[in-house]
């Protein structure tokens, strides 16, 4: 047999990482169907020496990690911030300008901002200890939560936790710390929705002013062809940029939060 025989040719060497890849999870399936640890040992660590356990724990971890930016927006100012960023485009109604990354990025900056005093307890009560391995995972959650409930403690209504303490059935609390995180959370997140729309319904006011003289005055002047809303926008950006409204728009999110 020749040399250029036994030698495989370029499109067998390129199947050969896929064959193996392939092999590689048919064993690992093969091993782990009949209730088996996996046939990697280095999978072992990760998924914990309790074989469908571990799985198990992996698959409620990345829950976990997939649900923490709708949690981390329910237990700060992100709600209102990002709510009222958006009435303020709407009453300019200059459609996607600025865009929604941009609105949404400086919400989440402003919200940093808000929240940084919170953040500097959790990391100091919290993170820290924990990082430096003197208390476990469960003390260090029970220790982050704290400060958080205590912000939202701070902005929450009586009337809304007293709704959710009703509905649950719940005995009357007589301290905060008789009140479960559970009724707190939402509470604290249709507070935030009601600040947010007040602050939504202000804002648009002088916007729907502008609308209305602009309508008038076009009706009057029997340009019935040309569209309000085009000759009202310019107006309104105007009105927006003279009253400084990014600056006094941010410093008033920041002083409410």
């Amino acid at each position: 047999m020749t040399r250029s025989a036994r030698r495989p040719g370029p499109q067998a060497r390129r199947l050969r990482l896929p064959l193996a890849l392939a092999g590689a999870a048919a064993l690992l399936l093969a091993g782990t169907a009949g209730g088996q640890r996996p046939a990697a040992p280095g999978l072992v660590p990760v998924l914990g020496p309790g074989g469908e356990a571990g799985y198990i724990r992996l698959v409620m971890l990345f829950a976990a990690v997939s649900l923490a930016p709708a949690v981390l927006a329910c237990v700060t100012a992100f709600a209102r911030l990002v709510i009222v960023l958006f009435f303020v485009r709407a009453g300019l109604g200059t459609q996607q300008i600025p865009p929604n990354t941009v609105v949404i990025g400086l919400a989440i900056f402003l919200t940093v901002y808000v929240m940084a005093p919170t953040w500097r307890q959790v990391r100091d009560q919290s993170w820290r200890p924990y990082a430096q391995g003197r208390i476990s995972l469960e003390a260090a959650a029970a220790r982050a939560e704290q400060p958080l409930r205590n912000y939202m403690f701070g902005r929450v209504r009586t009337e809304d936790l007293d709704l959710f303490v009703r509905m649950g059935h719940l005995p009357a609390a007589k301290t905060r710390a008789d009140v479960p995180t559970r009724v707190l959370v939402p509470a604290f997140v249709i507070g935030e929705l009601r600040a947010a729309f007040i602050a939504g319904f202000l804002i648009l006011l002088p916007f729907v002013v502008v609308d209305v003289l602009v309508a008038s005055t076009i009706s009057a002047a029997g340009l019935v062809a040309l569209p309000p809303a085009v000759v009202a926008l310019p107006f309104k950006v105007l009105l927006f940029v003279l009253a400084d409204g990014w600056r006094l728009l941010a410093q008033s999110l920041v002083q409410s939060g």
